[in-house]
């Protein structure tokens, strides 16, 4: 459900409502669809997201390799857990050489430029309470919602620094961040124009991917198919 569907269902006003959900979230009873709708979390089994989860990763690999042959530069894809960011895709090759991020890896969303993508189109009740002990500021998350991305040092992979652009949902939510990063000498080298756009492009068409992959998991089946 959405939370104006939970709002309804529930009666609750939305600012409670909201704050249940996202606390079961937290717990992880619930959890957002590619839609940015609440579902079934893995503590109750809710293999639809776990499929949606896989699926994501799917589309983006051969984006993320698209995107690394044409920058030079390491592209991964970043979901939100709770107060964590995590790695659910990467154009790393693992039989070329080792990920310093392997897919799985997780870190507070507490800063760098991932982060400030996975909050910044965030509900305000729910920014609130996740600004408690950010590096960043609500006027920042303003900034990064204004030109749709964010740029700085990497918090995960040390001397390093990304941009990071919003992977859209059909509300015009986030469903993900995807990141371009590399060594702080060798990124200036690239034009930023250029990094952004092509990660604009990217995120454009992970997203449409995931619509499209939503579309056709819901349509019906007609019979004899």
């Amino acid at each position: 459900m959405s939370l104006a569907e939970l709002v309804v269902g529930s009666g609750l006003p939305r600012p409670t409502a909201h704050r249940i959900a996202v606390a079961l979230e937290r717990l992880d009873l619930l959890m957002r669809d590619f839609g940015g709708r609440f579902v079934l979390g893995p503590r109750l089994g809710g293999p639809s997201v776990e499929t949606q989860r896989d699926r994501l990763a799917q589309v983006a690999v051969p984006v993320l390799a698209e995107l690394h042959d044409l920058t030079g530069l390491t592209a991964r894809l970043y979901r939100r857990w709770g107060a964590l960011q995590v790695c659910v895709a990467t154009s790393v090759d693992r039989s070329v050489g080792a990920e310093p991020v392997p897919v799985g890896t997780s870190r507070p969303a507490k800063a760098g430029p991932v982060a400030q993508v996975l909050l910044a189109w965030e509900d305000p009740e729910e920014l609130y309470e996740v600004l408690r002990g950010t590096r960043f500021t609500a006027a920042q998350l303003a900034l990064v919602r204004r030109r749709g991305w964010a740029y700085g040092p990497d918090v995960v992979v040390p001397d390093t620094v990304a941009y990071a652009v919003p992977v859209r949902t059909r509300g015009n939510g986030v469903m993900a961040a995807l990141a371009l990063a590399g060594p702080s000498a060798q990124v200036p080298l690239v034009q930023g124009r250029m990094l952004s756009g092509a990660l604009i492009d990217s995120a454009a068409r992970v997203s449409d991917a995931m619509l499209r992959a939503q579309g056709e998991s819901v349509r019906p089946r007609l019979p004899g198919s």
